[in-house]
Protein backbone atom coordinates (compact mmCIF):
# COMPACT_ATOMS: atom_id res chain seq x y z
CA UNK A 1 0.00 0.00 0.00
CA UNK A 2 2.58 2.59 1.12
CA UNK A 3 5.13 1.83 -1.62
CA UNK A 4 2.32 1.88 -4.16
CA UNK A 5 1.40 5.39 -2.93
CA UNK A 6 4.99 6.59 -3.41
CA UNK A 7 5.27 4.91 -6.82
CA UNK A 8 2.10 6.67 -7.99
CA UNK A 9 2.98 10.05 -6.42
CA UNK A 10 6.78 9.99 -6.75
CA UNK A 11 7.13 13.14 -8.87
CA UNK A 12 4.85 15.23 -6.63
CA UNK A 13 6.48 13.89 -3.43
CA UNK A 14 9.94 14.61 -4.87
CA UNK A 15 8.99 18.20 -5.73
CA UNK A 16 7.39 18.82 -2.31
CA UNK A 17 10.37 17.55 -0.30
CA UNK A 18 13.57 18.05 -2.30
CA UNK A 19 14.15 21.63 -1.11
CA UNK A 20 13.04 21.29 2.52
CA UNK A 21 15.73 22.51 4.95
CA UNK A 22 16.57 19.79 7.48
CA UNK A 23 19.84 21.37 8.71
CA UNK A 24 18.86 21.56 12.43
CA UNK A 25 18.46 17.76 12.37
CA UNK A 26 21.67 17.23 10.34
CA UNK A 27 23.60 19.22 12.93
CA UNK A 28 22.47 16.97 15.81
CA UNK A 29 23.17 13.75 13.88
CA UNK A 30 26.50 14.70 12.33
CA UNK A 31 28.01 15.59 15.74
CA UNK A 32 28.13 11.81 16.29
CA UNK A 33 29.51 10.79 12.87
CA UNK A 34 33.27 10.69 12.23
CA UNK A 35 34.69 12.79 9.42
CA UNK A 36 34.23 11.01 6.05
CA UNK A 37 32.14 8.37 7.86
CA UNK A 38 29.75 6.00 6.07
CA UNK A 39 26.04 6.85 6.40
CA UNK A 40 23.02 4.74 5.42
CA UNK A 41 20.19 7.01 4.21
CA UNK A 42 17.39 4.59 5.07
CA UNK A 43 14.24 5.56 3.19
CA UNK A 44 15.96 8.34 1.27
CA UNK A 45 12.89 9.62 -0.64
CA UNK A 46 14.02 12.38 -3.01
CA UNK A 47 17.71 11.88 -2.15
CA UNK A 48 17.94 15.39 -0.68
CA UNK A 49 19.72 14.24 2.50
CA UNK A 50 22.03 11.86 0.61
CA UNK A 51 23.21 14.75 -1.54
CA UNK A 52 23.69 17.00 1.51
CA UNK A 53 25.73 14.38 3.39
CA UNK A 54 27.86 13.76 0.27
CA UNK A 55 28.51 17.53 0.00
CA UNK A 56 29.86 17.39 3.59
CA UNK A 57 32.34 14.67 2.57
CA UNK A 58 30.55 11.57 3.91
CA UNK A 59 30.22 8.28 2.06
CA UNK A 60 26.51 7.56 1.64
CA UNK A 61 24.59 4.40 0.80
CA UNK A 62 20.96 5.17 -0.05
CA UNK A 63 17.89 2.97 -0.07
CA UNK A 64 14.16 3.38 -0.51
CA UNK A 65 11.23 0.99 -0.79
CA UNK A 66 9.60 2.69 -3.78
CA UNK A 67 10.99 1.88 -7.24
CA UNK A 68 9.88 5.24 -8.65
CA UNK A 69 11.42 7.19 -5.76
CA UNK A 70 14.66 5.21 -6.25
CA UNK A 71 14.76 6.24 -9.92
CA UNK A 72 14.23 9.93 -9.11
CA UNK A 73 16.70 9.88 -6.20
CA UNK A 74 19.35 8.08 -8.30
CA UNK A 75 18.99 10.70 -11.01
CA UNK A 76 19.14 13.54 -8.45
CA UNK A 77 22.12 12.22 -6.45
CA UNK A 78 24.00 10.78 -9.44
CA UNK A 79 24.47 7.49 -7.60
CA UNK A 80 22.65 4.17 -7.35
CA UNK A 81 19.82 4.00 -4.81
CA UNK A 82 19.07 0.48 -3.58
CA UNK A 83 15.41 -0.52 -3.90
CA UNK A 84 14.95 -2.30 -0.57
CA UNK A 85 12.23 -2.71 2.03
CA UNK A 86 13.40 -2.29 5.64
CA UNK A 87 12.44 -5.93 6.24
CA UNK A 88 14.96 -7.02 3.55
CA UNK A 89 18.02 -5.27 5.04
CA UNK A 90 21.00 -7.61 5.48
CA UNK A 91 24.02 -5.30 5.81
CA UNK A 92 27.19 -6.14 7.71
CA UNK A 93 28.08 -3.64 10.49
CA UNK A 94 29.64 -1.13 8.06
CA UNK A 95 27.85 2.12 8.87
CA UNK A 96 29.00 4.90 11.18
CA UNK A 97 25.49 6.34 11.06
CA UNK A 98 21.94 5.58 9.93
CA UNK A 99 19.65 8.41 8.91
CA UNK A 100 15.95 7.41 8.93
CA UNK A 101 14.06 10.67 8.50
CA UNK A 102 10.29 10.12 8.20
CA UNK A 103 10.75 6.58 6.90
CA UNK A 104 10.48 4.05 9.76
CA UNK A 105 7.06 5.55 10.51
CA UNK A 106 5.69 3.29 7.73
CA UNK A 107 6.80 0.07 9.49
CA UNK A 108 3.94 -1.64 11.39
CA UNK A 109 4.33 -2.20 15.13
CA UNK A 110 4.48 -6.00 14.68
CA UNK A 111 7.61 -5.59 12.48
CA UNK A 112 9.36 -2.50 13.91
CA UNK A 113 11.51 -4.39 16.47
CA UNK A 114 12.77 -6.80 13.80
CA UNK A 115 13.58 -3.86 11.49
CA UNK A 116 15.37 -1.91 14.25
CA UNK A 117 17.44 -4.98 15.09
CA UNK A 118 18.46 -5.26 11.41
CA UNK A 119 19.45 -1.59 11.40
CA UNK A 120 21.33 -1.94 14.69
CA UNK A 121 23.25 -4.91 13.24
CA UNK A 122 24.23 -2.68 10.28
CA UNK A 123 25.91 -0.14 12.58
CA UNK A 124 29.50 -0.25 13.78
CA UNK A 125 30.05 -0.11 17.55
CA UNK A 126 29.32 3.44 18.76
CA UNK A 127 27.46 4.09 15.49
CA UNK A 128 24.64 6.63 15.66
CA UNK A 129 21.10 6.47 14.37
CA UNK A 130 18.59 9.26 13.84
CA UNK A 131 14.90 8.55 13.26
CA UNK A 132 11.76 10.67 13.14
CA UNK A 133 8.09 9.78 13.43
CA UNK A 134 4.83 11.67 13.30
CA UNK A 135 3.93 12.61 16.87
CA UNK A 136 1.06 10.71 18.46
CA UNK A 137 -0.23 7.23 19.18
CA UNK A 138 -2.08 6.46 15.94
CA UNK A 139 -1.34 3.32 13.93
CA UNK A 140 -3.03 2.45 10.67
CA UNK A 141 -3.83 3.81 7.22
CA UNK A 142 -3.91 7.55 6.67
CA UNK A 143 -4.32 9.05 3.17
CA UNK A 144 -3.25 5.89 1.35
CA UNK A 145 -0.18 5.15 3.49
CA UNK A 146 0.45 3.11 6.62
CA UNK A 147 1.64 5.10 9.65
CA UNK A 148 2.98 4.07 13.05
CA UNK A 149 3.18 7.24 15.19
CA UNK A 150 5.24 7.68 18.37
CA UNK A 151 5.56 10.01 21.33
CA UNK A 152 8.89 10.74 23.00
CA UNK A 153 8.09 8.16 25.71
CA UNK A 154 7.07 5.39 23.31
CA UNK A 155 10.10 6.04 21.05
CA UNK A 156 12.51 5.95 24.03
CA UNK A 157 10.90 2.73 25.28
CA UNK A 158 11.14 1.05 21.84
CA UNK A 159 14.74 2.01 21.07
CA UNK A 160 15.84 1.12 24.63
CA UNK A 161 14.26 -2.35 24.29
CA UNK A 162 16.40 -2.94 21.17
CA UNK A 163 19.51 -2.06 23.19
CA UNK A 164 20.26 1.41 21.84
CA UNK A 165 21.56 4.13 24.14
CA UNK A 166 19.34 7.21 23.94
CA UNK A 167 21.30 10.40 23.25
CA UNK A 168 18.48 12.84 22.71
CA UNK A 169 14.81 13.20 21.79
CA UNK A 170 13.04 16.36 20.71
CA UNK A 171 9.78 17.54 19.19
CA UNK A 172 9.84 19.57 15.99
CA UNK A 173 7.33 21.11 13.60
CA UNK A 174 7.04 19.91 10.03
CA UNK A 175 9.52 21.83 7.85
CA UNK A 176 7.31 21.69 4.74
CA UNK A 177 5.39 24.78 3.72
CA UNK A 178 1.78 24.66 4.87
CA UNK A 179 2.44 21.75 7.26
CA UNK A 180 4.05 23.71 10.12
CA UNK A 181 1.29 22.65 12.56
CA UNK A 182 2.25 18.96 12.26
CA UNK A 183 4.47 17.68 15.07
CA UNK A 184 7.32 15.17 14.78
CA UNK A 185 9.22 13.22 17.41
CA UNK A 186 12.96 12.93 16.71
CA UNK A 187 15.27 10.43 18.37
CA UNK A 188 19.04 10.14 18.27
CA UNK A 189 20.56 6.92 19.58
CA UNK A 190 23.87 5.06 19.56
CA UNK A 191 24.83 1.39 19.44
CA UNK A 192 26.93 0.52 22.52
Amino acid sequence: MTNNFYDLNAKEFFENTVNVDMSPHYNEFLKLIPEKGHILDAGCGSGRDTLMFKSFGYEVTSMDGSEEMCKLASEYTKQEVLCLQFQEIEFDPIFDGIWALASLLHVPSNEIKMVLNKLKNSLKSNGAMYASFKYGDFEGERNGRYFNDFTEDSAIRLFSEIGFEINKTWISNDARKGREDEKWVNILVTKP
